[in-house]
């Protein structure tokens, strides 16, 4: 399946099917907070968070294109992703775009 974050597939007519996204509520554990907390002292990546976020960025992925193919869909465009925090420790990671199903050659 193929994900883009333009509007449209290259050279292809495209049929728009619908809104599809996928979601994942992540929480860090104590021992990746406690550590991100002495990190925040000396400066630098913090590692375990982006390993958690590149997890979730995953998951919502897979959980987005779960649903196009339900769909019959061939793509997605538009692709986008959000986060926002939902509770003290835990955050969502959404990812979202339109089904496709393409037509021919344009």
């Amino acid at each position: 399946m193929q994900l883009l974050n333009i509007e449209y597939i290259p050279g292809k007519k495209i049929q728009a099917l619908g809104l599809v996204k996928g979601s994942v509520v992540q929480s860090k554990n104590f021992g990746r907070d406690f550590m991100a907390g002495m990190k925040t002292l000396v400066g630098g990546e913090i590692v375990g968070y982006t390993e958690m976020l590149n997890e979730a960025r995953q998951i919502a992925t897979d959980r987005m294109v779960e649903e196009a193919a339900g769909l019959g869909a061939d793509g997605i465009v538009g692709v986008r992703f959000t986060s926002a925090s939902i509770m003290q420790g835990a955050a969502e990671l959404c990812a979202y775009g339109t089904a496709v199903r393409i037509l021919e050659d344009a």
